[in-house]
């Protein structure tokens, strides 16, 4: 059983920044796996904000480029997400994701709220 416990979120005013990090445990070779984060705002669907694969190549949505960065540890079984420059339209349920072989897993979320 694999659990992913997020934490890292809460309130920060436009412009400030959060780390968000996800601590992965459980029978999974962390290092195995693509980590992820998707976010979720108030009526919008899930969408992925930023991937990083087993060879540590990254991607973004286009609305975090340049602002947020992935990173992991697969020392520590962590993925973090550092997140600057935030706006009013970060704002959602932050979830972390972890991809691997015929496996999907997901964290239960935290809250993110841009807003001064």
């Amino acid at each position: 059983q694999v659990q992913l416990v997020e934490s890292g979120g809460g309130l920060v005013q436009p412009g400030g920044s959060l780390r968000l990090s996800c601590a992965a445990s459980g029978t999974m070779f962390f290092s195995l796996y693509t980590m992820g984060w998707y976010r979720q705002a108030p009526g919008k669907q899930r969408e992925l904000v930023a991937a990083s694969t087993r060879s540590s190549v990254t991607d973004y949505a286009d609305s975090v480029k340049g602002r947020f960065t992935i990173s992991r540890d697969n020392a520590k079984n962590t993925v973090y997400l550092q997140m600057n420059s935030l706006k009013p339209e970060d704002t959602a349920v932050y979830y972390c994701n972890a991809k691997g072989p015929g496996t999907d897993y997901w964290g239960k979320g935290t809250l993110v709220t841009v807003s001064s």
